[in-house]
């Protein structure tokens, strides 16, 4: 009697188990099956001045509630010399996550003057882990990952970009 009455009980946790496993998985497909295309228009040239040169960027700007929801996910390449701008309106504290993100991705916190204020090296592809700003930042740059330390990327470099105000303009030439 003891046998049978453990045989029902596994019987009907294994039946437990695979009812919440095929549940969670249809709520996986769901979400997946809600991912629309996100159209981020065409990429913006960047610069980061550094101590050892300059290097230019071009980027897709991530500015609406849906584009800076989505940010990189879904991606399992960034290009060299690419990378996503995420202006926020308002200067805070800013946490990213590697959500549904299949690549390592340096994440580079900047502050509204164009200062980068803190750079996390080589995020972990579909990390749950909220990486912080830890200050006041106003926008998040994300790049292929190992490309700030190869480029020597530092905090304290300023962000060329019209959103910080710290583009260079052209120097005008008067004709006599």
């Amino acid at each position: 009697m003891g046998t049978s009455r453990l045989m029902n009980d596994i019987f009907r946790k294994t039946v437990f188990i695979g009812a919440v496993t095929a549940l969670l998985s249809v709520q996986v497909l769901a979400q997946d099956a809600e991912i629309k295309d996100i159209d981020f228009g065409e990429p913006e040239p960047l610069s980061i001045e550094s101590e050892v040169d300059t290097h230019d960027f071009m980027v897709e700007i991530a500015d609406t509630p849906d584009e800076l929801t989505r940010g990189m996910m879904y991606r399992d390449v960034v290009p060299p010399n690419t990378g996503m701008l995420f202006k926020y309106e308002n200067p805070d504290v800013k946490s990213i996550w590697m959500k549904n993100t299949g690549v390592s991705l340096d994440i580079i916190f900047i502050r509204q003057n164009g200062k980068i204020l803190k750079i996390e090296h080589n995020a972990s592809p579909y990390s749950m882990r909220s990486i912080s700003s830890e200050a006041t930042a106003a926008a998040v740059l994300e790049l292929g990952g190992g490309q700030a330390l190869e480029l020597g990327i530092m905090p304290g470099d300023l962000v060329r970009h019209e959103f910080f105000g710290t583009v260079e303009k052209p120097e005008e030439t008067t004709e006599e």
